[in-house]
């Protein structure tokens, strides 16, 4: 049975883990979604997505360590050892998260259920989370099982919220509520319980009504930003804005308001 469906919503695609194995990301689920947002990315009627989970209070519980269990005594028994010298090629879960945070559409989680490990690196690669209201976990617990966030999670969670509050959360292996994400910055807002869903689409359509290309431009400018040189960033910038600026969208746009009474805030 799928494990991820999609639904339209006018310019937003719903992405929905539906039908995972007890809440868990597993080896089928991100060949799936790596699918959904091949599809979603060449789709030009889509401006903007929402992931979200479909199983009453998860959004994915974790990756399978059942699953993980499994490879970890399949490569011991091979005698497979690692040379950090040697850095290992991306997995198919490593592409799928790059293509995700630079897909050159907005991509929102709806975080409506407990978010951990993979589930949890999952939400990091989404452009903006909205969390569910309730009394669930969102985190990298690896360490208790004696690993480590191995989908990004040591990367983009200190990007997220500084390197003193990452090490904390997983080095004690320290799950935080939706109030508390909310606090450090994980999630933007906390939506009331059963609302998640709902106000995470009331954002990408909101997004999905700006002009395309200046929403992939910023989103480009953004997520590169920390790992950029200030020089390089700041050059990149002032070529996209040029792209922009002789964009017939943003023509229009500047003219309409100029020619009227729309603020800047909200002309349309």
């Amino acid at each position: 049975m799928p494990q991820v469906t999609v639904e339209h919503r006018g310019r937003v695609a719903l992405v929905t883990i539906s039908n995972p194995p007890d809440a868990l990301m597993d080896r089928d689920t991100v060949p799936e979604l790596s699918a959904a947002f091949t599809d979603l990315e060449g789709d030009e009627s889509v401006a903007a997505i929402v992931l979200a989970g479909g199983v009453p209070g998860y959004f994915i519980r974790h990756y399978s360590v059942g699953e993980l269990e499994g490879l970890s005594r399949t490569l011991r028994e091979r005698s497979v050892t690692v040379d950090p010298a040697n850095p290992l090629p991306p997995r198919d879960i490593d592409a799928l998260f790059d293509r995700i945070g630079t897909l050159p559409k907005a991509v929102i989680a709806a975080i409506n259920g407990s978010a951990m490990g993979g589930g949890f690196e999952l939400t990091l690669c989404c452009d903006i989370r909205v969390a569910e209201e309730g009394d669930y976990s969102l985190g990298l617990p690896e360490i208790n099982v004696g690993i480590l966030p191995g989908a990004g999670g040591t990367q983009r969670l200190p990007r997220l919220i500084g390197t003193a509050r990452a090490l904390e959360m997983m080095l004690r292996g320290r799950t935080v509520s939706p109030a508390e994400a909310l606090a450090l910055g994980i999630v933007t807002e906390v939506a009331p319980a059963g609302r998640c869903v709902e106000r995470a689409l009331a954002i990408a359509a909101e997004i999905a009504s700006k002009p395309p290309l200046a929403v992939a431009h910023i989103k480009k400018l953004a997520r590169s930003a920390v790992s950029t040189p200030l020089e390089d960033g700041l050059a990149l910038e002032r070529t996209l804005f040029m792209d922009l600026l002789v964009s017939t969208s943003a023509l229009d746009l500047m003219t309409r308001m100029n020619t009227g009474t729309n603020d800047i805030r909200n002309v349309e």
